[in-house]
């Protein structure tokens, strides 16, 4: 069969023999493809590589923020005001002292700083495809030619016979020929910690589950055992990780609901502010204005629209969040989702580590006799036993020590003390043994020494059990050797029997080799009632969630030859049942229930059975115990429509693979649902970037879910999310208040310059487009950044989510800022008529004053009045006398700073020369202050207007 005519991987290689396999690439397991053949298949698979599709560029990104049409008008402006300088100097009409250019420098500055500042927060790229790609084998091992080569990982093709042993990185898929004790650890792509034993020999169904192919490798997991000769079937993008890389480059990422929103508050503005301008010289003209004057007047009104400080406000505002998120450990990736954060409405939580304590702990003990509640926290080896909810000294009960004494010594874990906190080497399931028997008294360093280990038959995924044998610790006493038994099994053993076998594993399976049962004082014949009755307790404990151990013993002779399980695995005497659980984290509960409080749907997926996971579910409120729980294989039968319709019903996903987490993800997006995604796996990657909060797990995540999530969990604590949602709530309500607070000023600027014209004789423009960008910047910007760190409200967990599609004028932000724009304006227009008048006739011109200076009072009044709007509406219900002034010292210290600034620039020479300003005499600014004074008093009577009414303010 020629390269050209090779499989295009349509095979279904686990369900295949080895030999058909072999076959349909036209290979050969002993001698490997020829050097012609390989380069045939390299020129018709192409490389072992994982492919990037074409992304933007970092020039893309930065020309892309200049496509802003906020930005867009600036430089217009910018352009215009440079034309018109340039015109003035050319002609000679400069003001002496003047500074040419300095409004189209200024503009342009505050354009560039802009769009870096979006540059920066874009351009951090898209690594999870950089990580996938480390998963990738530098070179592996192959037979060609008939002789052994290590060649680059890049170079291997279908039909290669690729050699693994213990260590390495597994460089392409592909289906086992030959296997010695292999074990591989899949939990990149599957999520799961525990090794795969792997198996040649197996032909398995065509619908078998990833996790479950332990016929084949995978590319990217690691050889934790054992050695392996494979017949490569898939390279590159055919891999497995490939369609990860492939889905995760086909997930088109949208912008976020503050991005959307920001964009439409752009349109808003551009448009009226054009509207408006449009207005103005229509005007102006048909009353006879002079059009440059008119040109002037429109340029400072679309620089007066565009509030310039804003998202330089809001990135600061991100930033500060997202420092107030790491100490509630959740490490922010990507700067708007700590908004986004506020306007999740669903979270898919994994089970494992983020819902529990991904620590095993044994819940309950059943004997022959009884049945047993264990108390206790994670690995802390303190805890009561207790029967019918009474504490019991367990010495009162003979049949328990014999069962916890082969918790400590049928073990290969050691639990030991670090820095305070308990801590398990080796395997959780055994962890939790070792913790039980702790609880107990039965303490695993003294036993180890009272029945030391001298042979062992091991664990294995077909014995399902294990055996260790112990030698009884024995007394010289000079006359006869006579046996020191401890009296927690004294009774387990009899004369000259110098061993004892203990063996736990499945319960079913080791029930069937007992033919007794240890009750009371001793060991006596099993019936077939008891047969049952132990077999419905184990039932039971499953049914609850609990993984199930059984114990058994044997006292033997002489220590068991190798190899003789079979033999010796026979006649046991049952010890018991021992029911374990991951439990739930305690702080978990508290964190569902403010879920729910706050109208945002906790919903458990995981790949653990539906029993473990409903009885986790139901403990922590997730879901009530007559909810569905939906399956693996039941979710891989479902259409997407018949899963969207489903999705809104089920709150526990069991037995799901990572990939079924993206289905997962779409079907509850296109239900309008807002949805954070936690996921620690390769696999996880595509749904994590899906979401509209990816979430990947600090400690057990790999760096492709890390690079492909918004946020990380540094503790993976489901509470952590909790506290970041709260979190984003409080920074996107802060935003919303100094959207108002910024856009209410500057509605009121546009209004008052755009009167100017029309209300005065030859009044020309009361503000320059520089002094309007000393506004928008510092006089709107200082007191706004202290906005946006304004401590929460009371109730920001207590109300349902704001829907992420909201207009940014929702809720009557609008028309608040349309109302206080319109109040900011007559303020300014009367002062502005009054001053203008006083400065140009009477005792207001004969005092020495420039009477130009009308204007800086109109600008220092616009500054001020700001101060005390920012002080009023830092509640939109609370009057300002109501609330501690010091709970926000940065506010204070804003509105002091930036009305020292203010009065600096007219008092300081240089600073009045370059801002164009004039000096005001103190009654003068007096008079200004006062009308400032008018904006507070006007927003303190609205608050209790509205109490009065009984309606809450925007």
């Amino acid at each position: 069969m020629s390269a050209h005519s090779l499989p295009e991987h349509e095979a279904v290689w686990h369900s295949l023999e080895v030999d058909e396999a072999i076959e349909l690439l036209s290979g050969n397991a002993d001698t490997g493809l020829t050097s012609q053949e390989v380069e045939s298949r390299l020129q018709t698979y192409g490389t072992n590589e994982l492919v990037e599709s074409g992304g933007r560029g970092n020039w893309e990104i930065l020309l892309d923020q200049f496509k802003n049409i906020m930005l867009l008008m600036l430089i217009a402006v910018a352009i215009v005001s440079g034309v018109l300088d340039l015109l003035a100097l050319q002609s000679g009409n400069l003001k002496p002292g003047e500074v040419p250019f300095k409004d189209t420098i200024a503009i342009l500055a505050i354009v560039i700083l802009n769009g870096i500042l979006g540059y920066l927060q874009e351009s951090r790229a898209e690594k999870a495809l950089a990580a996938l790609k480390k998963l990738s084998s530098p070179n592996v091992r192959v037979i060609r030619n008939g002789r052994l080569l290590d060649v680059e990982g890049k170079n291997l093709v279908p039909g290669d016979i690729m050699l693994l042993e213990a260590g390495v990185q597994v460089a392409a898929d592909g289906r086992l020929v030959e296997q010695s004790n292999l074990q591989i650890r899949e939990s990149a792509l599957t999520g799961e910690a525990e090794a795969v034993n792997k198996r040649v020999e197996m032909k398995l169904p065509e619908e078998t589950s990833l996790g479950d192919r332990i016929n084949l490798v995978f590319q990217g997991t690691e050889v934790v055992q054992g050695r392996a000769k494979v017949l490569v079937t898939h390279t590159g993008m055919k891999t497995e990780l490939g369609k990860i890389a492939e889905m995760l480059q086909a997930v088109e990422t949208e912008d976020t609901p503050l991005q959307q929103r920001m964009t439409q508050l752009g349109n808003v503005l551009v448009s009226g502010s054009l509207a408006l301008v449009a207005l103005v010289i229509i005007i102006g003209l048909l009353r006879g204005g002079n059009l440059q004057e008119l040109v002037e007047v429109s340029l400072s009104m679309a620089v007066a629209v565009v509030p310039e400080g804003l998202p330089a406000v809001i990135t600061v505002t991100l930033a500060l969040g997202t420092q107030r998120m790491v100490r509630h450990n959740a490490l922010i990736r990507k700067l708007p989702a700590v908004e986004t954060l506020g306007s999740v409405t669903t979270i898919c939580s994994d089970k494992t580590g983020t819902l529990t304590q991904n620590k095993m702990v044994v819940q309950s003990v059943c004997t022959s006799q009884n049945i047993l509640k264990v108390t206790g926290e994670g690995y802390v080896p303190q805890g009561d036993f207790e029967v019918d909810g009474k504490n019991i000294d367990i010495e009162d009960y003979p049949e328990i020590p014999p069962l916890l004494v082969p918790c400590a010594v049928c073990n290969d874990a050691v639990l030991q003390q670090e820095k305070g906190d308990w801590i398990i080497l080796g395997d959780p399931t055994e962890g939790a043994l070792v913790t039980l028997a702790g609880k107990g008294g039965i303490e695993q360093d003294q036993w180890n020494s009272k029945l030391p280990r001298i042979g062992e038959f091991p664990f294995s995924s077909e014995r399902k059990r294990m055996s260790v044998i112990c030698q009884v610790e024995q007394i010289d006493t000079g006359v006869s050797i006579i046996p020191d038994v401890d009296p927690a099994i004294s009774n387990l053993v009899k004369n000259n029997q110098n061993y004892l076998m203990f063996t736990k594993g499945s319960p079913e399976l080791i029930l069937q080799r007992c033919t007794q049962i240890f009750a009371g004082n001793s060991a006596v014949e099993l019936t077939q009632e008891q047969r049952e009755q132990v077999l419905a307790a184990n039932e039971r404990m499953a049914s609850q969630g609990l993984r199930v151990l059984g114990f058994a013993y044997k006292p033997i002779f002489s220590k068991p030859p190798e190899n003789s399980e079979e033999q010796y695995e026979q006649q046991l005497v049952w010890l018991g049942l021992v029911g374990m659980l991951d439990a739930p984290r305690p702080e978990v509960r508290a964190a569902v229930h403010e879920c729910r409080e706050a109208g945002i749907r906790p919903v458990m997926i995981t790949g653990d059975h539906q029993l473990t996971a409903k009885a986790i579910a139901t403990d922590l409120g997730i879901a009530n115990s007559d909810d569905k729980v939906l399956i693996g294989q039941e979710l891989q039968r479902m259409s997407d429509a018949e899963l969207e319709k489903n999705v809104d019903h089920v709150s526990i996903y069991a037995r799901v693979s990572p990939e079924h987490k993206l289905r997962i993800v779409q079907a509850l997006q296109r239900r309008d649902k807002f949805v954070a995604m936690t996921g620690d796996g390769v696999n996880d990657a595509p749904a994590l970037k899906q979401a509209d909060i990816g979430i990947a797990m600090g400690i057990t995540g790999t760096d492709v879910s890390k690079e492909a999530s918004d946020m990380v969990l540094l503790d993976d604590n489901f509470a952590t999310i909790v506290a970041a949602t709260k979190e984003g709530r409080v920074v996107y309500t802060n935003i919303r208040r100094f959207i108002k607070y910024i856009l209410g000023s500057n509605i009121g600027e546009v209004i008052a310059i755009a009167a100017a014209p029309i209300l005065l004789p030859m009044g020309g423009v009361p503000l320059t487009p520089l002094q309007i960008l000393w506004m928008n910047l510092v006089t709107d910007g200082l007191p706004a950044l202290a906005l946006a760190v304004e401590p929460p409200e009371p109730d920001v967990m207590k109300r349902p989510p704001f829907s992420p599609k909201e207009s940014i004028f929702a809720r009557g932000l609008g028309f608040y800022m349309i109302r206080i724009g319109i109040i900011f304006a007559i303020i300014t227009i009367i002062l502005m008529n009054w001053a203008y008048y006083h400065t140009h006739g009477g005792a207001g011109s004969a005092n020495g004053l420039d009477p130009e200076r009308w204007k800086t009072m109109v600008f220092t009044t616009l500054c001020i009045a700001q101060m005390g709007h920012a002080i009023a509406i830092r509640s939109n219900n609370q009057l300002t006398i109501e609330i501690n002034p010091f709970s926000n010292p940065y506010l204070l210290a804003a509105v002091v700073l930036t009305t020292i600034l203010q009065l600096m620039l007219v008092y300081v020479p240089p600073l009045r020369a370059f801002f164009g300003t004039h000096i005001i005499s103190l009654p003068e600014l007096g008079i200004c202050v006062g009308f400032s004074a008018l904006m507070f008093v006007w927003v303190e009577l609205e608050k209790l207007f509205f109490r009065i009414i009984g309606k809450k303010n925007v």
